[in-house]
């Protein structure tokens, strides 16, 4: 009797671990015994942009603490309630700039895809919480016509791959995606923006690492911790496979009412990243979504807190504050 092949695709860790993250904010409560402390946003907006989080970052929360920093970023509060004036859908004009089905075109020489809609966590202050990903997500299909786009600009000599978070996709589709960028021959450089990292360490695995380091792309990527709690062990041990295999790595975090407004949260969030071998880059001021009037930061406050980071730390370690503004030519840095 011939046995059976199993023609089934066997996951790899990280996908098992993506599809288990806590989707039910009482079972997240539960988990740290918050039963009951916290108040949650109405149903209409946890239907639009739902809670999720992934167990290796729900574990690095402290137990009992309704304000701790971790637990603040991903759930929704009935703050999220409060309507804002200039607190908008679109707060940094990304519809304006889709260009092709999957392509956002900004800044000269750059050109930014987005990837997939998915992420690992939703972050509550997300600036793209209410962007329409099924109308500017490209099919696998679309990509080659994307991709022409791209090969038609020779001006464009670096790719960004965003999303949603683009390490949530398969290690085949990115492998092929890479292979089509690196063809166009004045494409240098390939930028990666992800959490997963942070958020799921898990996803840093051979898989991944192998066709990372053979690829000929100037591989960047810009990870995005926004607290020095964020960065355990497995977090590092997976900074340093990804620096091993050859990427540069850079921190954009965002300054957030009570989460990281403070000098030294920002100090410890700088001497943390060095330690892991990142280079802190941008320290945004918050996009202006609505949803997340909360954890927006006066101007004047992030200004005052750099100034404070540049007595502490060494000038390498001090993140350029910036905001990104609809229709400038780059981000705009305050500080």
């Amino acid at each position: 009797m011939i046995p059976q092949t199993n023609t089934r695709v066997r996951k790899q860790a990280w996908q098992v671990a993506l599809a288990n993250a806590i989707k039910d904010p009482d079972e997240l409560l539960a988990q740290l015994g918050l039963s009951g402390k916290l108040r949650l946003v109405n149903s209409d907006i946890i239907k639009q942009f739902p809670l999720r989080v992934t167990q290796s970052y729900i574990n690095k929360m402290r137990y009992g603490d309704p304000e701790d920093p971790l637990l603040r970023q991903v759930f929704p509060l009935i703050d999220e309630n409060i309507d804002v004036e200039n607190f908008v859908a679109d707060p940094v004009g990304d519809h304006l700039a889709v260009t092709a089905p999957g392509i956002l075109q900004k800044y000269h020489g750059r050109a930014l895809l987005l990837t997939t809609g998915a992420c690992a966590i939703h972050c509550r202050y997300c600036f793209r919480r209410h962007f329409p990903y099924g109308d500017s997500n490209p099919l696998a299909s679309q990509w080659q016509q994307t991709l022409i786009s791209i090969a038609d600009d020779s001006s464009i000599n670096e790719v960004i791959l965003s999303g949603g978070d683009p390490l949530a996709l398969t290690d085949n589709k990115l492998k092929q995606l890479v292979s089509d960028i690196e063809n166009i021959k004045h494409i240098k450089r390939l930028r990666i923006h992800t959490r997963l990292p942070i958020v799921l360490p898990e996803r840093i695995d051979e898989h991944l690492l192998q066709w990372m380091s053979a690829t000929r792309l100037n591989v960047v990527m810009v990870i995005h911790a926004n607290h020095a709690n964020e960065i355990d062990q497995d977090v590092a041990d997976a900074l340093e496979k990804l620096r091993l295999a050859g990427c540069q790595l850079l921190n954009q975090a965002v300054l957030l009412k009570g989460i990281n407004d403070t000098a030294d949260s920002l100090h410890d969030l700088s001497e943390r990243l060095s330690e892991v071998g990142v280079m802190p880059y941008y320290l945004h001021l918050l996009d202006k979504v609505a949803g997340a009037s909360h954890f927006d930061v006066a101007e004047q406050q992030g200004v005052e807190l750099i100034a404070q980071l540049r007595k502490s730390l060494p000038g390498y370690l001090v993140p350029r504050l910036v905001r990104e503004q609809q229709g400038e030519a780059s981000k705009t840095v305050i500080s």
